[in-house]
């Protein structure tokens, strides 16, 4: 016979509560470590551009290696949900209405794009040694499909007079010349400030255009 089943009904009920207390505790430093362990790891990314060792993170969380692991698994898990946490803090701006005038389109999407990308370039970086992980993987391909679709959707008076192949060629150019790695080469290759760097893109979207509408004509 168990010892809740022999003791009083009043005393059962508060071993239970007691036991609650005791379990959502737990649960509560659990999470309040785990927290610190993402905020350690992105703090050294945007800080370094550099993929953070356990090591590193568990000393900059102020916790034990082992609890690192407990919490993650693996390094790769860690970095996965850290670029997941990074990403929600990322600014994405609202593509701007199809019936404005096309110059201000482009100094709008550009103006979003780089907004985005700038904040980024330390996580995408730092996740070269991560970069075929398949939930990265599976986030890059979806962000590449959103902002084909945004541009799809902001220069929808230019691609409508195109024919299919030429959108999709258009759309793909534009893709290729206005992606986060495109930038980065920008950013940190070749050391162009931001305002240098945006003036480079805003040139080149506006030459895009112009060849898929020059295409159109012909």
């Amino acid at each position: 016979m168990s010892e809740a089943a022999v003791m009083p009904r009043g005393n059962a009920v508060a071993v239970e509560v007691n036991e609650l207390v005791r379990t959502d505790g737990r649960n509560r430093r659990a999470a309040a470590t785990r927290r610190k362990i993402i905020e350690a790891a992105k703090a050294m990314i945007e800080e370094t551009s550099e993929a953070p060792t356990v090591v590193g993170v568990a000393r900059r969380a102020d916790v034990s290696v082992r609890s690192v692991f407990q919490h993650f698994g693996d390094v790769e898990s860690l970095f996965v949900t850290v670029a997941d946490s990074m990403s929600k803090e990322i600014p994405v701006a609202a593509p701007p209405p199809a019936d404005q005038p096309q110059e201000a389109r482009i100094d709008a999407l550009v103006e979003g794009l780089i907004q985005m990308f700038d904040k980024a370039v330390p996580l995408r970086v730092a996740a070269g040694q991560f970069v075929h992980h398949p939930a990265l993987l599976e986030r890059g391909l979806a962000l590449r499909q959103q902002l084909r679709d945004a541009t799809m959707e902001v220069f929808a008076p230019e691609f409508a007079v195109l024919s299919e192949t030429a959108r999709e060629e258009l759309a793909d150019a534009i893709g290729a010349a206005l992606s986060l790695d495109a930038w980065i080469v920008l950013r940190r290759r070749d050391g162009l400030s931001l305002e240098r760097a945006a003036a480079v893109w805003r040139l080149t979207l506006r030459a895009l255009l112009a060849h898929g509408l020059g295409t159109a004509k012909q």
